[in-house]
Protein backbone atom coordinates (compact mmCIF):
# COMPACT_ATOMS: atom_id res chain seq x y z
CA UNK A 1 0.00 0.00 0.00
CA UNK A 2 1.42 3.38 -1.09
CA UNK A 3 0.23 6.98 -0.83
CA UNK A 4 -0.84 6.70 -4.48
CA UNK A 5 -2.99 3.65 -3.65
CA UNK A 6 -4.62 5.47 -0.73
CA UNK A 7 -5.36 8.50 -2.92
CA UNK A 8 -6.96 6.26 -5.56
CA UNK A 9 -9.14 4.43 -3.04
CA UNK A 10 -10.31 7.70 -1.47
CA UNK A 11 -10.79 9.58 -4.73
CA UNK A 12 -8.49 12.40 -3.60
CA UNK A 13 -5.13 13.73 -4.72
CA UNK A 14 -1.80 12.43 -3.50
CA UNK A 15 -1.10 15.85 -1.95
CA UNK A 16 -4.30 15.55 0.09
CA UNK A 17 -3.17 12.21 1.50
CA UNK A 18 0.22 13.74 2.29
CA UNK A 19 -1.41 16.64 4.14
CA UNK A 20 -3.49 14.21 6.23
CA UNK A 21 -0.40 12.14 7.08
CA UNK A 22 1.37 15.31 8.21
CA UNK A 23 -1.69 16.49 10.19
CA UNK A 24 -2.04 19.65 8.15
CA UNK A 25 -5.15 21.79 8.80
CA UNK A 26 -5.88 22.57 5.14
CA UNK A 27 -7.91 19.39 4.53
CA UNK A 28 -11.70 19.06 4.70
CA UNK A 29 -13.03 16.90 7.52
CA UNK A 30 -14.74 14.60 5.00
CA UNK A 31 -11.50 13.91 3.14
CA UNK A 32 -9.57 13.54 6.39
CA UNK A 33 -12.04 10.91 7.60
CA UNK A 34 -11.88 8.98 4.31
CA UNK A 35 -8.09 8.94 4.25
CA UNK A 36 -7.76 7.94 7.91
CA UNK A 37 -10.31 5.15 7.44
CA UNK A 38 -8.31 3.63 4.56
CA UNK A 39 -5.05 3.98 6.50
CA UNK A 40 -6.59 2.21 9.48
CA UNK A 41 -8.17 -0.61 7.50
CA UNK A 42 -5.01 -1.28 5.47
CA UNK A 43 -2.55 -0.99 8.40
CA UNK A 44 -0.59 1.46 6.28
CA UNK A 45 2.67 2.54 7.91
CA UNK A 46 4.22 5.74 6.49
CA UNK A 47 7.88 5.71 5.61
CA UNK A 48 9.34 8.97 6.87
CA UNK A 49 12.97 8.06 6.31
CA UNK A 50 13.38 8.48 2.57
CA UNK A 51 16.15 10.96 3.24
CA UNK A 52 18.06 8.16 4.95
CA UNK A 53 17.96 5.79 1.97
CA UNK A 54 21.41 6.92 0.86
CA UNK A 55 22.82 5.01 3.80
CA UNK A 56 24.09 1.57 2.85
CA UNK A 57 23.70 0.17 6.35
CA UNK A 58 22.21 1.17 9.68
CA UNK A 59 23.83 0.37 12.99
CA UNK A 60 20.65 1.04 14.98
CA UNK A 61 18.80 -1.35 17.27
CA UNK A 62 15.27 -0.31 18.19
CA UNK A 63 13.88 -0.70 21.71
CA UNK A 64 10.13 -0.31 22.26
CA UNK A 65 9.22 0.09 25.94
CA UNK A 66 5.57 -0.63 26.73
CA UNK A 67 4.44 1.14 29.89
CA UNK A 68 6.04 4.55 30.22
CA UNK A 69 6.07 4.69 34.03
CA UNK A 70 6.99 1.11 34.92
CA UNK A 71 10.09 1.20 37.19
CA UNK A 72 10.73 -2.49 36.48
CA UNK A 73 12.25 -1.56 33.12
CA UNK A 74 14.92 0.86 34.42
CA UNK A 75 17.71 -1.68 34.99
CA UNK A 76 16.81 -3.56 31.80
CA UNK A 77 17.03 -0.41 29.67
CA UNK A 78 20.39 0.47 31.21
CA UNK A 79 21.78 -2.99 30.46
CA UNK A 80 20.36 -2.98 26.93
CA UNK A 81 21.95 0.40 26.18
CA UNK A 82 25.33 -0.57 27.61
CA UNK A 83 25.43 -3.84 25.69
CA UNK A 84 24.35 -2.23 22.40
CA UNK A 85 27.02 0.45 22.77
CA UNK A 86 29.68 -2.13 23.66
CA UNK A 87 28.90 -3.99 20.44
CA UNK A 88 29.40 -0.83 18.36
CA UNK A 89 25.72 -0.19 17.62
CA UNK A 90 23.27 2.61 18.43
CA UNK A 91 20.13 2.28 20.54
CA UNK A 92 16.94 3.98 19.35
CA UNK A 93 14.28 3.86 22.04
CA UNK A 94 10.59 4.70 22.06
CA UNK A 95 8.30 4.53 25.08
CA UNK A 96 4.62 3.82 24.51
CA UNK A 97 1.53 3.56 26.70
CA UNK A 98 0.50 0.33 28.36
CA UNK A 99 -2.41 -0.12 25.95
CA UNK A 100 -0.54 0.87 22.78
CA UNK A 101 0.35 -1.57 19.99
CA UNK A 102 4.07 -2.29 20.33
CA UNK A 103 4.23 -4.17 17.02
CA UNK A 104 2.82 -1.23 15.05
CA UNK A 105 5.18 1.21 16.78
CA UNK A 106 8.10 -1.14 16.15
CA UNK A 107 7.26 -1.39 12.45
CA UNK A 108 7.12 2.40 12.17
CA UNK A 109 10.48 2.72 13.92
CA UNK A 110 11.98 0.08 11.66
CA UNK A 111 11.09 2.05 8.55
CA UNK A 112 11.86 5.52 9.88
CA UNK A 113 15.21 4.63 11.47
CA UNK A 114 16.26 1.79 9.14
CA UNK A 115 16.76 -0.52 12.12
CA UNK A 116 18.73 -3.76 12.07
CA UNK A 117 16.55 -5.36 14.70
CA UNK A 118 14.07 -4.74 17.50
CA UNK A 119 13.77 -5.49 21.21
CA UNK A 120 10.28 -5.29 22.66
CA UNK A 121 10.42 -4.55 26.36
CA UNK A 122 7.02 -5.62 27.66
CA UNK A 123 4.12 -6.65 25.46
CA UNK A 124 1.35 -9.10 24.75
CA UNK A 125 1.87 -12.84 24.78
CA UNK A 126 -0.52 -13.77 21.99
CA UNK A 127 0.98 -12.56 18.71
CA UNK A 128 -0.09 -14.14 15.42
CA UNK A 129 1.98 -14.39 12.23
CA UNK A 130 -0.38 -11.91 10.59
CA UNK A 131 0.29 -9.30 13.30
CA UNK A 132 4.08 -9.49 13.08
CA UNK A 133 4.13 -9.64 9.27
CA UNK A 134 4.74 -5.87 9.23
CA UNK A 135 8.16 -6.44 10.83
CA UNK A 136 11.00 -7.04 8.40
CA UNK A 137 13.81 -7.43 10.94
CA UNK A 138 14.57 -9.96 13.71
CA UNK A 139 13.06 -9.18 17.11
CA UNK A 140 13.36 -10.28 20.74
CA UNK A 141 10.62 -10.21 23.36
CA UNK A 142 12.31 -9.14 26.60
CA UNK A 143 10.64 -9.94 29.95
CA UNK A 144 7.84 -11.92 28.28
CA UNK A 145 7.30 -14.55 25.57
CA UNK A 146 4.46 -15.68 23.33
CA UNK A 147 2.80 -18.46 25.32
CA UNK A 148 -0.71 -17.70 24.10
CA UNK A 149 0.21 -16.89 20.50
CA UNK A 150 0.75 -18.89 17.34
CA UNK A 151 4.18 -17.73 16.17
CA UNK A 152 6.72 -20.28 14.99
CA UNK A 153 9.34 -20.27 17.75
CA UNK A 154 12.07 -20.29 15.12
CA UNK A 155 10.99 -16.84 13.89
CA UNK A 156 11.62 -14.78 17.03
CA UNK A 157 13.50 -14.85 20.35
CA UNK A 158 12.52 -14.24 23.95
CA UNK A 159 14.19 -13.73 27.33
CA UNK A 160 12.04 -13.95 30.45
CA UNK A 161 11.43 -15.81 33.67
CA UNK A 162 9.05 -18.78 33.88
CA UNK A 163 6.13 -16.64 35.08
CA UNK A 164 3.67 -19.44 35.75
CA UNK A 165 6.26 -21.54 37.56
CA UNK A 166 7.53 -18.64 39.68
CA UNK A 167 3.99 -17.82 40.82
CA UNK A 168 3.51 -21.49 41.69
CA UNK A 169 6.65 -21.40 43.85
CA UNK A 170 5.54 -18.15 45.52
CA UNK A 171 2.30 -19.75 46.71
CA UNK A 172 4.18 -22.84 47.93
CA UNK A 173 6.54 -20.54 49.83
CA UNK A 174 3.58 -19.05 51.69
CA UNK A 175 2.18 -22.55 52.29
CA UNK A 176 5.45 -23.65 53.88
CA UNK A 177 5.10 -20.73 56.27
CA UNK A 178 1.79 -22.15 57.47
CA UNK A 179 -0.62 -20.11 55.35
CA UNK A 180 -3.74 -21.78 53.98
CA UNK A 181 -5.98 -18.80 53.15
CA UNK A 182 -3.89 -17.18 50.41
CA UNK A 183 -5.30 -14.32 48.33
CA UNK A 184 -4.04 -13.34 44.88
CA UNK A 185 -3.68 -9.73 43.66
CA UNK A 186 -3.67 -9.73 39.86
CA UNK A 187 -4.35 -7.36 37.00
CA UNK A 188 -6.76 -9.62 35.08
CA UNK A 189 -7.43 -13.34 34.95
CA UNK A 190 -7.49 -13.44 31.16
CA UNK A 191 -5.17 -10.74 29.81
CA UNK A 192 -3.26 -13.38 27.81
CA UNK A 193 -0.06 -12.00 29.25
CA UNK A 194 1.93 -11.97 32.50
CA UNK A 195 -1.06 -11.48 34.80
CA UNK A 196 -2.81 -14.54 33.40
CA UNK A 197 0.37 -16.62 33.54
CA UNK A 198 1.01 -15.78 37.19
CA UNK A 199 -2.65 -16.27 38.06
CA UNK A 200 -2.47 -19.74 36.48
CA UNK A 201 0.58 -20.51 38.62
CA UNK A 202 -1.38 -19.42 41.70
CA UNK A 203 -4.33 -21.63 40.74
CA UNK A 204 -2.12 -24.65 40.07
CA UNK A 205 -0.42 -24.38 43.44
CA UNK A 206 -3.71 -23.89 45.29
CA UNK A 207 -5.16 -26.96 43.57
CA UNK A 208 -2.14 -29.18 44.23
CA UNK A 209 -2.05 -28.12 47.87
CA UNK A 210 -5.84 -28.65 48.24
CA UNK A 211 -6.28 -25.03 49.33
CA UNK A 212 -9.53 -23.07 48.86
CA UNK A 213 -9.85 -21.21 45.53
CA UNK A 214 -12.71 -18.85 46.24
CA UNK A 215 -13.64 -15.66 44.39
CA UNK A 216 -13.29 -13.80 47.68
CA UNK A 217 -9.56 -14.57 47.52
CA UNK A 218 -9.05 -12.97 44.09
CA UNK A 219 -8.38 -9.24 43.80
CA UNK A 220 -8.43 -7.99 40.18
CA UNK A 221 -6.97 -4.50 39.85
CA UNK A 222 -7.33 -4.16 36.08
CA UNK A 223 -3.80 -2.73 35.79
CA UNK A 224 -0.30 -3.23 37.20
CA UNK A 225 0.25 0.22 38.78
CA UNK A 226 0.39 0.99 42.50
CA UNK A 227 -2.78 3.11 42.58
CA UNK A 228 -4.94 0.48 40.86
CA UNK A 229 -3.67 -2.20 43.24
CA UNK A 230 -4.27 0.03 46.25
CA UNK A 231 -7.84 0.87 45.22
CA UNK A 232 -8.73 -2.74 44.37
CA UNK A 233 -7.30 -4.06 47.64
CA UNK A 234 -8.99 -1.35 49.69
CA UNK A 235 -12.32 -2.21 48.08
CA UNK A 236 -11.86 -5.93 48.73
CA UNK A 237 -10.95 -5.30 52.37
CA UNK A 238 -14.32 -3.64 52.92
CA UNK A 239 -15.79 -7.14 52.52
CA UNK A 240 -13.57 -8.32 55.39
CA UNK A 241 -12.19 -11.28 53.42
CA UNK A 242 -10.67 -14.14 55.37
CA UNK A 243 -7.02 -14.51 54.28
CA UNK A 244 -3.71 -14.56 56.15
CA UNK A 245 -1.43 -14.02 53.16
CA UNK A 246 -1.49 -12.12 49.88
CA UNK A 247 0.42 -13.10 46.74
CA UNK A 248 0.84 -10.06 44.49
CA UNK A 249 1.92 -10.68 40.90
CA UNK A 250 4.25 -7.66 40.96
CA UNK A 251 6.16 -5.55 43.50
CA UNK A 252 4.34 -2.42 42.36
CA UNK A 253 1.00 -4.01 43.13
CA UNK A 254 2.26 -5.34 46.47
CA UNK A 255 3.24 -1.82 47.54
CA UNK A 256 -0.25 -0.54 46.80
CA UNK A 257 -1.81 -3.47 48.63
CA UNK A 258 0.36 -2.93 51.71
CA UNK A 259 -0.89 0.62 52.06
CA UNK A 260 -4.50 -0.57 51.77
CA UNK A 261 -3.86 -3.23 54.41
CA UNK A 262 -2.31 -0.65 56.74
CA UNK A 263 -5.25 1.73 56.33
CA UNK A 264 -7.65 -1.14 57.06
CA UNK A 265 -5.85 -1.86 60.33
CA UNK A 266 -4.14 -5.03 59.13
CA UNK A 267 -0.47 -5.16 60.03
CA UNK A 268 2.10 -6.64 57.62
CA UNK A 269 3.26 -9.30 58.32
CA UNK A 270 1.61 -9.84 61.74
CA UNK A 271 -1.96 -9.91 60.38
CA UNK A 272 -1.26 -10.56 56.71
CA UNK A 273 1.89 -11.70 54.95
CA UNK A 274 2.66 -10.23 51.51
CA UNK A 275 4.82 -11.88 48.83
CA UNK A 276 5.47 -10.71 45.26
CA UNK A 277 7.51 -11.21 42.10
CA UNK A 278 9.87 -8.65 40.49
CA UNK A 279 12.52 -7.34 42.89
CA UNK A 280 12.20 -3.58 42.38
CA UNK A 281 14.81 -1.51 44.17
CA UNK A 282 12.16 0.64 45.85
CA UNK A 283 10.48 -2.43 47.40
CA UNK A 284 13.70 -3.13 49.26
CA UNK A 285 13.37 0.15 51.16
CA UNK A 286 9.68 0.24 52.10
CA UNK A 287 8.56 -0.65 55.61
CA UNK A 288 8.45 -3.56 56.05
CA UNK A 289 10.87 -4.60 53.34
CA UNK A 290 8.96 -6.56 50.72
CA UNK A 291 9.59 -10.29 50.38
CA UNK A 292 9.84 -11.02 46.67
CA UNK A 293 11.27 -13.19 43.91
CA UNK A 294 13.74 -10.88 42.12
CA UNK A 295 13.95 -11.04 38.36
CA UNK A 296 17.49 -10.83 36.87
CA UNK A 297 16.71 -7.54 35.10
CA UNK A 298 20.21 -6.60 33.97
CA UNK A 299 20.86 -10.12 32.67
CA UNK A 300 17.57 -10.02 30.76
CA UNK A 301 18.69 -6.85 28.99
CA UNK A 302 22.17 -8.17 28.17
CA UNK A 303 20.96 -11.51 26.86
CA UNK A 304 18.28 -9.89 24.70
CA UNK A 305 20.90 -7.80 22.90
CA UNK A 306 23.40 -10.64 22.62
CA UNK A 307 20.83 -13.02 21.12
CA UNK A 308 19.59 -10.40 18.66
CA UNK A 309 23.07 -9.46 17.47
CA UNK A 310 24.04 -13.12 17.14
CA UNK A 311 21.05 -13.60 14.82
CA UNK A 312 21.89 -10.44 12.86
CA UNK A 313 25.51 -11.40 12.39
CA UNK A 314 24.48 -14.68 10.78
CA UNK A 315 25.98 -17.09 13.26
CA UNK A 316 23.06 -17.49 15.62
CA UNK A 317 19.53 -18.81 15.60
CA UNK A 318 16.49 -17.59 17.48
CA UNK A 319 16.43 -18.76 21.10
CA UNK A 320 14.06 -18.68 24.06
CA UNK A 321 15.76 -18.34 27.42
CA UNK A 322 14.16 -18.63 30.85
CA UNK A 323 16.27 -17.03 33.57
CA UNK A 324 16.00 -17.95 37.27
CA UNK A 325 14.77 -15.57 39.96
CA UNK A 326 16.45 -14.97 43.31
CA UNK A 327 14.39 -14.99 46.49
CA UNK A 328 14.75 -11.92 48.71
CA UNK A 329 13.43 -12.88 52.15
CA UNK A 330 12.49 -9.34 53.18
CA UNK A 331 10.30 -8.69 56.21
CA UNK A 332 6.75 -8.96 54.84
CA UNK A 333 6.18 -12.70 55.32
CA UNK A 334 5.72 -14.26 58.73
CA UNK A 335 5.43 -17.91 59.68
CA UNK A 336 2.13 -18.79 61.32
CA UNK A 337 2.36 -20.46 64.74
Amino acid sequence: MTIKDIARLCGVSISTVSRVLNDRPDVSEENRRKVLAVIESSNYIPNNSARDLVKTKSDSIGVVVRGVSNPFYTDIIRAVGETINARGCTMVMQQIGGQDDEIKHGAMMEREKRLQGLIFLGGRSDYTPQEVASLNVPFVCCSYSNQYGSLDRDTFSSVSIADEEEAYHAVKTLYKQGHRRIAALISQKDDRSISQLRYEGYRRAMAELSLPREESLIISAGAFDIRSAYLATAEKLKEDPDFTALFAISDNMAIGAMRALHEAGRRVPEDCSVLAIDGLEVSEYIQPQLSTFCQPKAEMGRRSVEILLDVLEGGGTHRHELLPTTFRAGKSVQKLP
